[in-house]
């Protein structure tokens, strides 16, 4: 199936999982990155507030400030010479310019400004950070402070520290969320296949059964093994054939006794034909067949009438016409209609108007109109909104317009919902043909039908019929 469910199931769905996942394991790993590497700068500036708390404490019982600053400023030669976190930070004391003038380690680096140091320098709130690569090829990060007392030529602390172990962990993590990641497209695709295969296995059977129907073999069946939506189809396509089936065998029943029925006096006709043909006029046998032949054939005649009516049947609606007032079919069709209006609470605005509207029409059939178009706009309405029902005319014709507050038709289909089986994309219940009935009626009736709607607002149908007597005598085909 190049492009069925598997194919189409593979580009979308699989597609968006496979989008899914991806930006799931780009936000962890985001946020696991963000969550270490901010562990490390709290780390860091802990012990910054630690050294600033010991810095404010040192030199505060001191009344000369230069006695005060070289307290602190022997204070930090301390701390760096007893640091106690040499495994994990480094701990440096920069002097005015950015030069490093001690380390916890006792390796002094080159006499470059720190990057960090600059970025602190120029930052208000004397902090400055920076992430790179040792001339060893290892990850740290460092950061700089400055002082916030004088502490004579000490004007900044800087830690450093390595993040190997931060970027193993979370290489470790993404490695960890990568598999994960892996075993859920794994599985997702896994059950997708195999929930796909328990439908399109069952429906190249049924394409197949159905292909072997339209060539005519309407014996076959269906194995019934499956459940739900699928198994309901299969038994459509069983009830389908078994239709068929029987249509077909009541045509040719049909077929069969018309040909038999068609035969008989066809034969009779013949026979005394090929007898006539040796007989004189004058013989009593002569006006003994020319009576038979005479009563065969309007026998055939009744007979293919017979047939014609009931392709009239099939193909055309059949009117018994008589005046009528067609105020009072719409009222009628108000009156059926008007109790399921009031249980599903949809209102109706109807003023019956005074005078009557003579039309010539089929009761039965005019009241089959409105009340498949009320049944329509109860149909696409919601509680609450209102049914209107106007009355004009124009002299030659009367009109009744019937608009309600519903969901309305597409444009695209608008052009299309007066043929025979059409059904709009946002329709509901119901056979398709309601509008393609009121159609052909209206139009047997010599009238139209108009209909204009507005999606999401609204539908209004007009039907127009002619009144009694407007263009002369009625018609004798409607006599």
């Amino acid at each position: 199936m190049r492009y069925g469910i598997t194919r189409k199931w593979i580009t979308t769905n699989l597609f968006l999982l496979l989008l899914l996942v991806i930006c799931a394991e780009a936000f962890f790993i985001s946020s696991m990155y963000t969550s270490y590497y901010d562990g490390v700068r709290r780390a860091m500036d802990n012990r910054f507030y630690s050294i600033s708390g010991s810095l404010k404490v040192t030199g505060i019982q001191q009344s000369d400030s230069a006695a005060a600053a070289q307290d602190r400023a022997l204070l930090l030669r301390q701390m760096v010479e007893q640091f106690d976190a040499k495994d994990r930070f480094e701990l440096m004391l920069l002097r005015t310019g950015g030069q490093v003038m001690a380390t916890s380690s006792g390796l002094l680096p080159d006499k470059s400004v720190p990057e960090d140091y600059s970025i602190a320098a120029q930052s208000p709130y004397g902090r400055g950070e920076k992430i790179y690569f040792t001339d060893a090829g290892e990850k740290v990060m460092a950061v700089s402070y400055l002082v916030p007392y004088a502490a004579d030529d000490i004007v900044a602390v800087r830690l450093l520290t390595s993040l190997t172990l931060v970027d193993k962990q979370l290489t470790e993590l993404l490695l960890i969320s990568l598999l994960v990641g892996a075993a859920v497209l794994l599985f997702s695709i896994s059950s997708g296949l195999f929930f796909i295969k328990g439908i399109v296995q069952p429906l190249n059977e049924v394409e197949a059964t159905a292909r072997r129907i339209a060539r005519g073999e309407l014996g076959i069946r269906i194995d019934q093994q499956y459940d739900g939506e699928v198994g309901r189809l299969c038994d459509t396509i069983n009830h389908m054939a078994q239709e068929l089936q029987r249509t077909e065998q009541m045509k040719n029943e049909f077929i069969s006794s018309v040909s038999h029925e068609l035969r008989t006096p066809l034969t009779s006709i013949k026979g005394w034909m090929e007898t006539l043909m040796h007989l004189p006029p004058g013989d009593k046998n002569y006006t003994k067949g020319m009576e038979i032949i005479s009563k065969e054939t309007d026998r055939l005649y009744d007979m293919v009438e017979e047939l014609l009516d009931f392709a009239r049947l099939q193909s055309g609606v059949k009117m018994e016409f008589r005046p009528l007032d067609l105020v009072a079919e719409v009222s009628d069709a108000v009156l059926m209609m008007q109790a399921r209006m009031n249980q599903q609470g949809i209102l109706l605005q109807y003023e019956e108007p005074q005078l009557p509207l003579p039309v010539f029409a089929d009761a039965n059939r005019l009241r089959q109109v409105f009340i498949n178009i009320l049944d329509n706009a109860v149909k696409y309405s919601c509680a609450g909104s209102t049914i209107f029902i106007d009355f004009l005319q124009d002299g030659e014709s009367a009109f009744v317009e019937i608009k309600d507050q519903g969901r309305g038709i597409a444009p695209d289909d608008l052009e299309n919902v007066k043929q025979k089986f059409f059904k709009a994309r946002n329709s509901v219940r119901g056979s398709g043909i309601g509008l393609a009935v009121v159609d052909e009626i209206v139009k047997a009736m010599d009238g139209e039908v108009n209909i204009a709607s507005t999606l999401g607002k609204g539908t209004t149908v007009t039907v127009r019929l002619p009144l009694l007597g407007a263009k002369g005598p009625v018609p004798e085909n409607m006599v």
